[in-house]
């Protein structure tokens, strides 16, 4: 799924930090300090980072016959 452009609570824009934020991740840097190196700082947007679930993978083996 892609993820948000905008916080589903305040409404700041974080979509232009998701790859940043999972290249990072995914070097084995812990997601907190990712956060606040990025300058994300309240918690409904960290929020947003932290539940994202991309299940394109599964969801593609659905496609219709």
């Amino acid at each position: 799924m892609m993820p948000p452009v905008r916080c589903f609570t305040c409404g700041a824009p974080i979509g232009h930090l998701f790859e940043d934020y999972k290249d990072k991740v995914s070097h084995n840097k812990k997601a907190g300090a990712v956060l606040d190196e990025m300058g994300v700082k309240r918690y409904c947007c960290r929020r947003m980072f932290l539940s994202h679930l991309d299940a394109v993978d599964e969801i593609i083996s659905y496609r219709g016959h």
